[in-house]
């Protein structure tokens, strides 16, 4: 009897021991297995977080060369349309150096003094003018002169008596580069009225600058 107890005891003993076991086994398994999902699942989310990552920065990469690419464009576009201005520019300057050999011009140097004149409101001024224009500028002043004074005492009913000279140094003479017209000065050059024709043709080119832009270049 006694031994029997005994096998019973070791037998429940080992029953528990087996049961025991197995439960550790399973927990172990489970555990095994949840972790691994666990790792598996953040490798996954490790992977796709890396893609998404290269992603964007392949789409900023390709963002940055289209930008570039655009602003090579319009950068191009740009030298392009400042090249045809500036020959438009060159090519008005060359037609008023036909102006200055016009048979007009004489009448054109005279209304470009009165013009100055009139601008400058000074008494005692000073006339500049290119070398080849000397002869031409003496000899309409007493002209411009006189029409100066009429148009200032119909306006005002003073008759002013302006003393007016051409320049006499020869080293300051306008360039050429200036294609004609005069240039006033007063008071030791503290006032000065650039008539000439160059100083013109930038402020026509700067005043219709939209307009011609507009006409060369429209919007598409």
């Amino acid at each position: 009897m006694a031994s029997d107890q005994i096998r019973q005891m070791v037998n429940f003993i080992l029953q528990e021991a087996h049961e025991k076991a197995n439960e550790i086994r399973v927990k172990t398994e489970h555990d095994f297995n949840l972790e691994k999902q666990t790792l598996v699942h953040e490798a996954k989310l490790a992977v796709q977080d890396e893609f998404t990552k290269k992603e964007k920065d392949r789409e900023v990469q390709e963002r940055i060369a289209r930008s570039a690419e655009i602003g090579a464009c319009r950068q191009k576009k740009m030298a392009l349309r400042d090249d045809l201005l500036t020959s438009l520019m060159k090519e008005a300057s060359s037609k008023c150096k036909v102006v200055a050999d016009g048979s007009n011009y004489p009448a054109l140097i005279q209304k470009l003094i009165v013009q100055g004149l009139i601008k400058i409101e000074e008494l005692e001024v000073v006339v500049y003018c290119r070398k080849a224009d000397l002869s031409t500028v003496k000899k309409v002043l007493s002209a411009a002169i006189k029409e100066y004074v009429e148009i200032m005492e119909k306006e005002s009913g003073i008759k002013l008596q302006p003393k007016v000279t051409v320049n006499d140094d020869r080293k300051k003479d306008l360039p050429d580069s200036s294609n004609g017209g005069v240039k006033l000065t007063a008071l030791n050059n503290k006032i000065v009225c650039d008539n000439t024709m160059s100083s013109r043709l930038g402020l026509v080119y700067e005043e219709l600058m939209p307009s011609i832009r507009e006409i060369l270049f429209p919007e598409q």
